[in-house]
């Protein structure tokens, strides 16, 4: 398919800056993939839209406050630094702009001085000499990675606002968005109405956003990301296909996650390792029967994936109504449900 296949008209005074408050009463497009219906409510209304036997299947990664200020020590100059991934205990794949070469020194920190140990096409690693951990730099001195078409700078409370309230395991430089809706009370809701919730890790990076550049989407190569899936959430997971309860996949890294997970006999089977599953219309789903998901930027293998489970058509013409009816767009936008 061509890439101009997953355009589409955008007012940018959509982009929601701050999420809404509380994050259970955002918008939701409810979209029904046999019939095109669109329907309109709120987050807090899943539990009447999902049915007993029902399960939710949530990522459960913690962003990292990974976006730091550092002083190059050859010219004073101060650059901001993005935190990638580690690669040991005091190496870092890091993202920054600019020239650096190996052997350059940076401060994030009088006690914390790092080297570049590389500098090229494959990316920037960086060695840090302190007596403290980078995650104990990163919680002192570190400000949320939100993402560029949130025009403003990180405050204090996206530290709140860009982590759902069930993150646990560290390793995010994104937040899996669809997940920020969930509140404590909102799953507990969920819960008294027979629904059941599990959770898999994938550590989202900068793959999930790296931009689509070839004219024809088959031809673009998704970056692999490192992901878990437990033999208690394969265990939940198959016994909610064997009594014909929908799994319902909260964000498309869930997504991803349970369908890399799919054994040769049918059932999902315990996964830890990566996936670069990148998913396009014309892709068998497996496992999952529903989708929550917030909206995405034009031209996104996000978009994809949505286009892929519900219809191109389809999601173009929910875009098309979300549009009109100026939901809010994005990571801290309203949100759309595909039954």
């Amino acid at each position: 398919m061509r890439l101009s296949d997953f355009d589409f008209p955008f007012d940018p005074s959509l982009v929601a800056l701050h999420p809404f408050e509380p994050r259970d009463q955002a918008r939701l497009l409810i979209l029904r993939r046999d019939t095109g219906k669109i329907r309109h409510g709120r987050i807090a209304d899943l539990p009447a839209l999902l049915g007993r036997g029902d399960l939710l299947v949530a990522n459960d990664t913690k962003v990292l406050p990974a976006r730091l200020m550092a002083r190059r020590v050859d010219t004073g100059k101060q650059v901001e630094v993005l935190l990638v991934r580690p690669l040991d205990d005091t190496a870092w794949e890091i993202m920054a702009k600019g020239r650096f070469r190996v052997g350059q020194r940076l401060e994030f920190a009088p006690d914390a001085i790092a080297t570049i140990l590389r500098r090229d096409q494959t990316g920037t690693v960086i060695r840090i000499d302190s007596m403290r951990t980078f995650r104990e730099i990163m919680d002192e001195r570190g400000r949320m990675p939100l993402p560029p078409y949130i025009k403003r700078a990180p405050m204090p409370e996206d530290r709140h606002w860009y982590q759902t309230t069930f993150a646990r395991e560290d390793g995010a430089i994104a937040a899996p968005t669809a997940g920020l809706h969930l509140t404590e009370r909102l799953r507990t809701r969920l819960s008294e109405h027979g629904i059941e919730w599990a959770t898999i890790t994938l550590h989202v990076g900068p793959g999930t956003f790296k931009p689509v550049t070839t004219s024809r989407i088959e031809e673009h190569r998704m970056e692999a990301e490192r992901c878990i899936l437990s033999e208690a959430t394969a265990l939940v997971v198959n016994r909610a296909r064997e009594r014909h309860g929908r799994v319902v996949a909260i964000g498309t890294t869930a997504v991803r996650t349970l369908e890399s997970s799919i054994r040769e006999d049918g059932r999902i089977g315990a996964y830890s390792g990566e996936t670069a599953l990148f998913i396009t219309p014309g892709y068998r789903f497996r496992v999952i029967n529903a989708l929550l998901t917030n909206f995405h930027l034009p031209k996104s293998t996000l978009l994809m994936l949505v286009s892929a489970f519900a219809g191109v058509e389809r999601v173009r013409e929910a875009y098309r109504v979300a549009v009109q009816e100026r939901y809010r767009f994005y990571s801290y936008g309203d949100a759309m449900l595909i039954l």
